[in-house]
């Protein structure tokens, strides 16, 4: 078997891992607003699954080396963990940025650690048809609007906001810019290596999402090897927020549903 990408990482990239449950290993990896908006996935995967669930550089006010520049960095860093923790069969589910972590991982994956993909909502490729909205444009009104099936309901006036809080968001915001802001929430060549990943791949999406298209979706799920696209209704950028029930009934149908079946004693 190939050795795992042993492209280097920056030595001094600090990684925030928290872990839970037993089973077979599933990474979950969280997009632009943070471990908070994979907490509840965390949790429910952690009843029957072995969970991985980092903090990316730079969130949250972790530290974010000079070294890390962009999205691969990350792909790499998180396969050297699979790799050095002796992981094999594992699921990746990523949210938005993370399902474009995901996918980067899954293409560099030479040692074939990874057995399956989730990827909610993700960003990542270019689809001429379906242009990603520039979040960085929009001001708190329009992310709601873009972001969620119901804006009024979660539509927060950054007046309200705490300070602490929205420290925290603008934080975020400035590493997912440093990260992806150029060329902006995209690999420009990622789109057309996905054919040569043949583990099974669930990209579910938001039927309300106007930050990433339904239709982008079907174009991402069609690129892969073995890909399938499941549209969940009445859902924006973040399912597994607002219709959590039937996103977690999709992942948990996936996660048994590949895999390696354990060998017999």
């Amino acid at each position: 078997m190939p050795p795992d990408d042993a492209s280097p990482v920056p030595a001094d990239l600090p990684l925030t891992l928290s872990e839970a449950g037993t089973g077979r290993p599933v990474l979950i990896l969280h997009g632009g607003g943070g471990p908070a908006t994979v907490a509840g996935l965390a949790r429910h995967l952690s009843r029957t699954a072995r969970t991985l669930t980092p903090v990316h550089p730079g969130w949250d006010g972790t530290h974010r080396p000079a070294g890390l520049t962009g999205i691969g960095d990350l792909a790499r860093a998180y396969l050297h963990v699979l790799r050095d923790r002796g992981l094999r069969d594992v699921l990746v589910v990523g949210s938005s940025l993370g399902g474009w972590i995901a996918a980067e991982m899954a293409v560099r994956d030479d040692g074939g650690r990874i057995t399956g993909l989730v990827l909610i909502d993700a960003v990542g490729v270019r689809v001429e048809t379906e242009p990603i909205t520039d979040f960085f444009a929009l001001d708190a009104r329009g992310v709601a609007e873009h972001s969620w099936h119901d804006p009024d309901r979660h539509h927060l006036d950054p007046a309200d906001v705490p300070a602490e809080e929205l420290a925290r968001r603008q934080g975020n915001m400035a590493t997912m810019r440093a990260l992806a802001g150029d060329p902006y929430m995209h690999d420009p060549e990622l789109l057309h290596r996905l054919g040569s990943v043949q583990v099974p791949a669930l990209l579910l999406w938001g039927e309300s999402d106007r930050i990433v298209t339904p239709a982008y979706g079907a174009a991402y799920a069609a690129a892969f090897g073995n890909g399938r696209l499941e549209v969940v209704p009445e859902a924006g950028h973040l399912p597994q927020i607002e219709r959590p029930e039937p996103v977690l009934a999709l992942i948990d149908a996936h996660l048994h549903r590949t895999g390696n079946p354990p060998h017999p004693r």
